[in-house]
């Protein structure tokens, strides 16, 4: 005879049964099998992370600016540094998922990306569009020469051809939008 189970004992069955599925996947290591070695992999990673720390700080830095910047230029410039940070938004989550996607944990704390990055977190200026703009533009350029810098090696060194054409894609993002700051000094 089979009896109807109470309330309690199906909460006790699932809970039960969903830890020991839990347990039971959380033990086998779930590695991408992407064709790229553990290695490799790990390589591109550490380089990601410091893209992404980069990422972050001129993020940080283009939200200064628009929340921070004054002069008879204050509206236009304004909306032109909340169009940048939303671009910048999106490539920060861009490579912290890329990063994810090689198997790797992406860097998440102010302090690791201070650590990693290649930019300043600030110099002194005027808070007027035109000294919030040179120091973008340079920023952008630091970040476009280092993307640079890894686009053959991804490809060819560590055989990540994937990766290689992602960050083509963001340094060509980074030349346009450095463009866009250098076209306010012409």
């Amino acid at each position: 005879m089979v009896t109807a189970l109470s309330i309690s004992q199906r909460f006790f069955l699932g809970v039960y049964y969903n830890t020991y599925i839990y347990s039971t996947l959380k033990n086998k290591k779930m590695k991408p099998n992407i064709g790229i070695t553990e290695a490799n992999s790990k390589a591109v990673s550490v380089q990601l992370s410091k893209l992404l720390a980069d990422e972050f700080v001129i993020y940080t830095k283009t939200r200064n600016a628009h929340w921070n910047v004054e002069g008879p230029d204050f509206h236009s410039m304004h909306l032109f540094f909340e169009a940048q940070y939303g671009q910048l938004e999106d490539m920060i989550d861009g490579v912290a998922e890329r990063i994810r996607t090689l198997g790797h944990y992406a860097p998440a704390t102010l302090k690791s990306f201070l650590e990693l990055t290649h930019l300043t977190e600030y110099s002194e200026r005027k808070n007027d569009s035109l000294g919030f703009i040179k120091e973008l533009l340079e920023d952008h350029e630091v970040i476009i020469e280092f993307i640079r810098g890894n686009i053959n090696a991804f490809a060819n060194d560590y055989h990540d051809l994937g990766t290689s054409d992602y960050i083509t894609g963001l340094m060509e993002e980074h030349e346009k939008m450095a463009w866009m700051l250098r076209s306010h000094f012409k």
